[in-house]
C-alpha cells in the first residue's frame, strides 16, 4: 500500500488521534497548574480528584468542539440534509469507545495521582506523573475500542 493510500485509508483515525492529543496537552497543562495551585487547600484526596476534575473539564470541550470541526461534513448527504442514523451511530459507537476507555483512565490518574502525593510528590509531579502514565493507557484503551466497535469504516 503506498503512502497516499495509507493516508487516505486511515485518516479519520488520524484526525481522531491527533484530536486527543491536542485536547489531551492542553488538559495536562491545565490540570497540572490547577493541581499545584489547590494543593494548599485540598489535601492528597482532594487535590486528586481536582486534577481529575479539570482534566475532564478541559478534555471534553475540546475534543468535542474538534471532533465536530473534523467531521461535520460527514453526516451532510449529497443533498445538503442531515443523516440522523448516521450520527446517531457513530455517537453510540463513541459513547462506548470512550466509557471503558474513560473509566480506565479515571482509576489510572486518580489512583496513580494519589499515591505519588502519598510518596512526598510535589502536587505538579504527582499530577504530570499520573496524567502521563493514565493518557498512555487511555490511548491504547481508546484505538483497541474504536477499532472493536468499528468507529472508522475502512
Amino acid at each position: 500500500m503506498s503512502s497516499p493510500d495509507f493516508l487516505k485509508k486511515y485518516s479519520d483515525a488520524a484526525k481522531f488521534n491527533r484530536n486527543i492529543i491536542i485536547a489531551g496537552f492542553a488538559a495536562f497543562l491545565t490540570s497540572t497548574y490547577v493541581a499545584q495551585a489547590s494543593y494548599e487547600s485540598t489535601g492528597d484526596l482532594g487535590n486528586s480528584a481536582v486534577a481529575l476534575a479539570t482534566e475532564y473539564g478541559v478534555y471534553i470541550p475540546v475534543f468535542a468542539l474538534l471532533f465536530y470541526l473534523d467531521n461535520r461534513g460527514k453526516y451532510v448527504d449529497e443533498n445538503g440534509k442531515r443523516n440522523s442514523k448516521k450520527i446517531g451511530d457513530d455517537i453510540k459507537k463513541l459513547l462506548a469507545s470512550f466509557s471503558v476507555a474513560e473509566a480506565i483512565f479515571a482509576v489510572t490518574r486518580f489512583g496513580l495521582h494519589y499515591q505519588f502525593l502519598q510518596l512526598g510528590a510535589e502536587a505538579y509531579e504527582a499530577s504530570m506523573a499520573s496524567s502521563v502514565v493514565a493518557w498512555a493507557v487511555f490511548f491504547v484503551a481508546i484505538n483497541l475500542m474504536a477499532k472493536l466497535v468499528k468507529l472508522f469504516r475502512h
